[in-house]
């Protein structure tokens, strides 16, 4: 519950802030992770950790949300079964669960529908469902812990996917220090990182990057002033929906822990945050920033990133004599 407090301001830095509602600003604190599933976050965490759910016996979940890493790989572009080069930049899964669709072009509906796709995505971990399912059902671990958790002793990629949600909704990042700040601490961030804020806000970043995940929640066109350059084939919302106008429309992507999420768009084209700022500035509201400006901005995203995930690794159950070899190289 938020407490309001009476009209003043508190010293910090060299700068006198006013006292803040949070219900006042367009960003939102992240709040802490509620009503999960337990049993079924620890068998999903497992299955997010475990490559056997790939062709190769190799590739995992974590291998392009690397929880190490700020949920992504900080690749280009992610590289797939094969040592293939992935078509799109891998999105974040930290505090995925906020997305009002999921993938770059929102073409699954929630997590559990996306937790579905790169197992059998050829480029990427290059498996079938059903090959999927044959593997944990050889495994007498896993059998046992479907059972205890979903009772019944049918394993089915339904349940698989509806795990590894249930895993990733754990996966957010409060307590940020610019949380902090919309909390009531007045000292959480600098005079130079709330000027960062306050050129966000006033050029019309928070038209697209607001609530709790500054972004997210909407699908925007690439390129709205200014026409974007690249060579990377993504249609964006288009290749879903089919209309013409959707074309290089992609979901925002959140600015929780960008500095963690490098390289940026959905072609991984800008190395930096500088870069990003530069461009997206240019490119989406027709303005250029002054060093000085990019440099407050960038300060303030790095306000941004939260308190990261920390739990114990899941010791993974042994594989058997019934269970499907990896098939690491293709003949």
């Amino acid at each position: 519950m938020l407490v309001k407090k009476k009209a003043g301001c508190l010293l910090a830095g060299m700068m006198l802030f006013p006292m803040i509602s949070y219900a006042s600003e367009p960003v939102e604190p992240i709040k802490p992770v509620t009503n999960v599933n337990l049993d079924e976050v620890e068998l999903g965490k497992k299955l997010y950790f475990d490559p056997r759910l790939s062709k190769s016996g190799f590739i995992s979940c974590n291998s392009c949300h690397n929880l190490s890493m700020g949920g992504t790989d900080n690749l280009k572009t992610s590289i797939g079964h094969n040592w293939q080069q992935g078509p799109i930049n891998s999105p974040t899964v930290l505090n995925s669960s906020l997305n009002l669709a999921q993938f770059w072009d929102g073409r699954a509906a929630d997590l559990k529908e996306q937790a579905g796709g790169p197992i059998a995505n050829p480029k990427e971990m290059a498996f079938t469902h059903m090959l999927a399912v044959d593997v944990l059902k050889s495994i007498p671990e896993y059998a046992s812990e479907f059972k205890r958790v979903f009772g019944s002793d049918q394993i089915d990629i339904d349940n698989v996917t509806q795990a590894i949600a249930e895993f990733e909704k754990t996966l957010v990042t409060p307590n940020s220090r610019f949380d902090q700040w919309l909390l009531g601490d007045q000292q959480a961030i600098t005079s130079y990182e709330h000027e960062g804020y306050q050129i966000f806000k006033t050029s019309g970043c928070v038209a697209c990057h607001n609530g709790e995940a500054l972004g997210g929640n909407s699908f925007q066109k690439m390129g709205l002033v200014q026409p974007y350059k690249t060579s990377n084939s993504a249609e964006g919302l288009a290749g879903v929906t089919g209309k013409d106008a959707d074309r290089f429309k992609f979901k925002v992507p959140t600015l929780r822990n960008v500095e963690l999420t490098y390289p940026y768009f959905h072609d991984g084209e800008a190395e930096t945050l500088q870069e990003a700022v530069d461009l997206m500035a240019k490119l989406q509201l027709g303005r250029t920033f002054s060093t000085d400006e990019n440099a407050k901005v960038v300060a303030f995203l790095r306000t941004l990133t939260g308190d990261q995930p920390s739990f114990v690794l899941p010791q993974l159950p042994p594989s058997t004599s019934k269970t499907p070899r990896p098939e690491p190289f293709d003949n």
